[in-house]
């Protein structure tokens, strides 16, 4: 009976708009169908896909949910709530130099990317409000970078560990803030340190500024607007591309995760179309960057960098977010 039961769940169907361009007699998949198998069979793909490259993105994402109030808090979720700047020595890590015009300006758990062009930075994520005087601008000074010639700062998505320093540079060094639409309707509903509004960024915008041009993609689920990117990069004068995938935590609504699988999969053949050779996070602990970062601030001349994985595994990243959100997706139904 089980085995009847996942074979009648697996085609998932939401709405009933045809797709764009798509005629009632077209046999083509829509655009409101999702191919579901039992939740299982999706977590068995993903761990797969994740190999001992991005289990700890697995382990993130493919874990049951538990009901709220029904055991403590995980690591990870205690790790996301910064108490105040006292607690700098756990949060304060070095920045780093990536690429040849790439550089990490986070914090221990939260990634801020700066590139270097040759009329200014184009700086990805914010941090915290609490963080990003010590961590962006102090980074960059020590990188003899200069903070005041951030330009553009692309805010992925609003939480307050990616937009909650877009107001300083911009009260600072008047960097001009770039979200999509839906995210910045969602910071005007939010309380607490946010930007003013600013530039709208939209669906394959190419962001220019001198020398370089990144690539910017909306893509909803883990937030209505969230934006990923592809970033042109060099390794001792080798190009690179690298794809930011802009939010990764799974929310538990239908329409949310029904957004999220479509992104991933439509992300995904962007990247793979491109060639992109490295991924990306936000957050250190989903692209390997605490093990990568370390690695590099010791990097001996002519080594390899960590970041290049080459396109398959950057599919493979992905994939375990679209099969894991599938999963999820299952369990409701």
């Amino acid at each position: 009976m089980k085995n009847a039961i996942g074979v009648l769940i697996g085609i998932v169907m939401i709405g009933g708009v045809l797709r764009a361009g798509q005629t009632a007699g077209d046999t083509r998949p829509r655009a409101d169908v999702l191919a579901v198998q039992a939740p299982e069979v999706h977590v068995a793909r993903a761990k797969a896909a994740a190999g001992n490259d991005y289990l700890n993105l697995f382990n993130f994402l493919c874990t049951v949910p538990t009901p709220r109030g029904s055991g403590p808090p995980s690591p990870r979720a205690t790790a996301d709530k910064p108490a105040s700047a006292t607690q700098k020595p756990d949060w304060y890590v070095e920045p780093v130099k990536v690429f040849d015009n790439l550089y990490f300006v986070g914090q221990s758990e939260y990634s801020a990317w700066a590139v270097t062009t040759s009329a200014g930075i184009i700086l990805f994520d914010t941090l915290f409000d609490y963080s990003v005087e010590e961590e962006v601008v102090g980074g960059l000074k020590k990188l003899s970078l200069d903070p005041a010639t951030i330009y553009y700062a692309v805010v992925t998505h609003p939480h307050p560990d990616h937009h909650g320093g877009a107001k300083f540079l911009q009260d600072r060094f008047r960097t001009r803030v770039l979200m999509s639409a839906p995210d910045w309707d969602v910071i005007d509903r939010l309380t607490g340190t946010k930007p003013a509004r600013d530039m709208f960024a939209t669906e394959g915008q190419e962001l220019t500024l001198g020398d370089t041009t990144v690539t910017l993609h909306i893509t909803p689920g883990h937030t209505p607007g969230t934006l990923s990117a592809l970033i042109p990069v060099r390794d001792n004068g080798t190009k690179h591309l690298a794809a930011l995938w802009g939010g990764t935590g799974l929310n538990a609504d239908r329409a949310s995760l029904f957004a999220y699988i479509r992104s991933t999969q439509r992300f995904d053949d962007i990247v793979q179309k491109a060639g992109a050779d490295i991924i990306l996070s936000n957050h250190t602990d989903w692209d390997g960057s605490k093990i990568n970062l370390p690695q590099l601030a010791k990097r001996e001349p002519d080594s390899p960098n960590p970041y290049v994985v080459g396109t398959p595994a950057v599919h493979r990243y992905l994939e375990v977010a679209r099969e894991c959100a599938t999963a999820r997706y299952a369990r409701l139904n």
